[in-house]
């Protein structure tokens, strides 16, 4: 009897035991974007080395709408940490800027680090004479989904033009993958792109249809920069993508975001683990080549728009990156 008992208590005790580990791991949703673009392999390739780096972190990937609902779910509690446009991130946590956060600001939104350059790709069909921005106007055209992050972009973009949305003949709304689609097939005239150099989704386009780059002018890249410092000049070089040349475009940064909510040893160890004790793999098996030619530690907080989390600044400093006091969380 007495033995019975004591292996009764054994395992209890172990079944506690396990109870308890599962208790203390944090499970980490990552929001990211089309399947189509570049978002959701980074998330899914941080995730994945998260989960095989046995640390008391789970993480997985969920495709989302992009940066605007990002922002709002992470804020929310519904993420933990998401993918977003740095200009985005500050509307977001200003309350100001896109409509979804206009007298709504995020304040518990939280920088990680700046991944890499995004840029706003301007494509059209050959058949659709379009050379500039200015040529759209009477054209079918993708502007973003309705309050996104790309909608908004394009509305400076055409500001900097003396022209809006209302100028077009049919402004498209819905996902960017399916609007690349709807190019290749003719059924618009041209579209706005907001993702990194190399989009599988362009490449794949590009390869079956007459699609060509839309170069936007330096001067009026210098005038966007003026007023919105986010909006930065790229060359987009030749053989980016299959037939066709080379364009100068606008660029924003994608960066990881997260909660002030999620404690400061998660996000250490997340960051630890993804950009320092298993960064081979963030460069070599994430399908984002722009990772591997752009993301550095000391480019991490170029373009940072928004307080860092507490977590985030005991990483970079234990990495000897200086934090600018612009960037310590209030809180």
């Amino acid at each position: 009897m007495f033995t019975r008992i004591l292996k009764t208590l054994a395992v209890a005790t172990l079944v506690l035991g396990v109870a308890q580990a599962a208790s203390a791991r944090t499970f980490i949703t990552i929001g990211s974007g089309s399947t189509t673009g570049l978002y959701y392999p980074t998330a899914v390739g941080m995730a994945k080395i998260v989960n095989e780096a046995g640390i008391d972190i789970r993480a997985n990937a969920r495709s989302t709408g992009g940066s605007v609902f990002n922002d709002r779910a992470v804020g929310a509690g519904q993420l933990q940490m998401g993918v977003s446009q740095n200009n985005v991130a500050y509307y977001a946590y200003n309350g100001s800027g896109v409509e979804a956060f206009e007298g709504k600001p995020v304040d518990n939104l939280r920088g990680v680090a700046v991944l890499y350059p995004e840029t706003i790709q301007v494509l059209a069909r050959k058949d659709a004479d379009i050379k500039t921005l200015a040529d759209m106007k009477g054209k079918r055209v993708y502007v973003g989904d309705i309050g996104s992050g790309t909608e908004q972009d394009v509305k400076n973009l055409f500001g900097a033009f003396d022209m809006s949305i209302d100028d077009l003949k049919a402004p498209v709304r819905g996902s960017a993958g399916s609007a690349v689609g709807l190019l290749r097939d003719g059924q618009i005239d041209a579209m706005f792109y907001t993702v990194g150099l190399g989009a599988s989704a362009i490449t794949e386009a590009a390869q079956t249809a007459p699609i060509e780059l839309v170069s936007v002018a330096p001067e009026k890249i210098e005038e966007l920069n003026a007023k919105y410092p986010f909006y930065t000049r790229i060359d987009i070089p030749e053989g980016t993508y299959p037939n066709m040349g080379s364009a100068s475009a606008v660029t924003l940064k994608a960066m990881l975001v997260t909660s002030s909510d999620l404690s400061e040893d998660a996000v250490y160890q997340f960051m630890n683990t993804v950009f320092n004790e298993k960064k081979d793999a963030f460069y070599n098996d994430i399908a984002n080549p722009n990772l591997k030619k752009y993301f550095t530690l000391d480019s991490a907080l170029e373009g940072m728009s928004i307080p860092l989390h507490s977590g985030a600044v005991k990483f970079f400093k234990e990495q000897n990156i200086d934090v600018k006091d612009s960037l310590l969380p209030s809180s």
